[in-house]
């Protein structure tokens, strides 16, 4: 009986033994996230007015009586079409006279180069005669150049702005008869601080959006600044519609976005609330090692965003995996297991 009484323990202790050979070390299961970076740009809104790419006043080159004249002032117009005319009669003659002239003395050039082959006439003779023939052909070509001047074309689309003489009146050459609207363009100014003027090359974008449009931003395109502030020490500073847009006209007011590259850009991010964890008033979060080992970094906590995640502007590169579950039961230097979504996690719920 004694014999087997001692047996009992010895038994005992061989089964604690081979159980404690097979024990396995146990992990944690932690779950990781990376940070998102938000950068520091900044966005300015201004308030800007709608114009017209340019004004341009047009004027026949020569002098004359108006004809007539096709349009009135708000009418729309097509580049090409014909605004106004002149009285041509006198232009037509100056054409018909130069080319009689022409004419005549383009006969007697060809006759007196039968001459020149046949050694009948000098050399200095047959060459007067060919450059006189030359100058009646641009003498031609000036009158008919006149004769089209008598007429006016839109040289773009636009609106009539103005037109400032009736027909029968005089006009000398050049004289602003129409102010057309060009309208192919659009452009929005706006007035820009002295500080902001000396931050334009950290601009990255310029938006603009009125109550016609809604919440939709239009982009625009920078055309430049003037170099020189006003008596209120405001830059003026001109930006193109890249598109056109029909419910935008001249003279509407719209807001104007500016988008502007903080300093450090890149250098911001969020993590959840609940990856950050304290120690003696400091910031840390757990990055994750390439050996599953976490490791206690100190970060810099500005606030909280919309989002409800914290701010984070130091302390992070990007790129780490960040623990963002379960932080206040580890230790430094510990190995961990991470879920997955296809483990225990299965689409991310967790």
């Amino acid at each position: 009986m004694k014999k087997v009484m001692t047996a009992i323990p010895i038994a005992l202790c061989l089964l604690c033994s081979c159980s404690n050979g097979r024990r396995t070390e146990q992990l944690r299961t932690v779950l990781t996230v990376e940070p998102v970076s938000v950068g520091t740009e900044e966005m300015k809104v201004f308030s800007g007015v709608v114009q017209e790419a340019r004004t341009i006043s047009l004027g026949f080159k020569t002098p004359g009586q108006i004809d007539s004249i096709g349009v009135k002032e708000g009418d729309y117009v097509q580049a090409g079409q014909l605004l106004a005319r002149l009285d041509d009669s006198d232009y037509k003659l100056g054409v018909e006279a130069a080319q009689i002239q022409y004419d005549q003395l383009r006969n007697e050039v060809a006759r007196m180069k039968t001459l020149y082959e046949n050694k009948n006439i000098s050399g200095n003779d047959y060459e007067k005669a060919v450059a006189g023939l030359q100058q009646l052909q641009v003498q031609l070509q000036v009158n008919r150049n006149k004769l089209d001047y008598t007429r006016l074309y839109a040289p773009a689309d636009g609106y009539v702005q103005s037109v400032n003489f009736e027909e029968s009146e005089m006009v000398d050459a050049g004289t602003p008869l129409i102010a057309l609207l060009d309208m192919s363009q659009m452009e929005v100014s706006i007035d820009l601080p002295a500080a902001l003027y000396n931050r334009r090359d950290d601009f990255v974008g310029f938006f603009c959006r009125s109550t016609v449009t809604g919440s939709e931003n239009i982009p625009l395109a920078l055309i430049g600044i003037t170099p020189k502030a006003d008596g209120t020490q405001l830059y003026k500073m001109r930006l193109l519609l890249s598109r056109k847009d029909t419910r935008l006209s001249s003279g509407m007011n719209v807001e104007v976005l500016v988008h502007i590259a903080g300093k450090g850009a890149g250098s911001v991010y969020t993590l959840p609330l609940h990856a950050i964890f304290h120690e003696n008033a400091d910031s840390y979060v757990w990055v994750l090692g390439a050996d599953s080992v976490v490791y206690k970094t100190p970060v810099l906590v500005e606030g909280v965003d919309a989002a409800g995640n914290a701010v984070i502007t130091s302390g992070l590169a990007g790129g780490e995996s960040v623990v963002k579950a379960g932080v206040d039961a580890l230790h430094e230097g510990e190995k961990v297991r991470v879920l997955t979504p296809s483990e225990e996690n299965v689409g991310g719920i967790l």
